[in-house]
């Protein structure tokens, strides 16, 4: 019998440094659209980055999976924390 990995709730924090990374990194948010419960995007003009959250409904490997591409994109940093409980 197999078994399915348990959805995770899981936060994305995202920092953009370079607006050059936002197509990239809008194309690769739109990939993992079906686990993605909210987004929220704040700019820092002062600071000349922009602050994303991200919220996900997903199996751990999903999330660890986008995580790290978007930490693999020029001028983004992304850091995950995931909820203590899961379904």
């Amino acid at each position: 019998m197999e078994t399915q990995n348990p959805n995770r709730i899981a936060h994305i924090g995202i920092i953009v440094e370079d607006s050059g990374a936002v197509e990239r990194l809008n194309a690769t948010l739109h990939q993992y659209a079906p686990y993605i419960i909210g987004r929220m995007g704040i700019p820092c003009p002062t600071h000349g980055v922009s602050v994303i959250s991200v919220i996900l409904d997903a199996p751990a490997d999903i999330i660890s999976a986008l995580s790290g591409k978007l930490g693999m994109l020029k001028g983004v940093g992304a850091k995950t924390l995931y909820a203590k409980v899961s379904q």
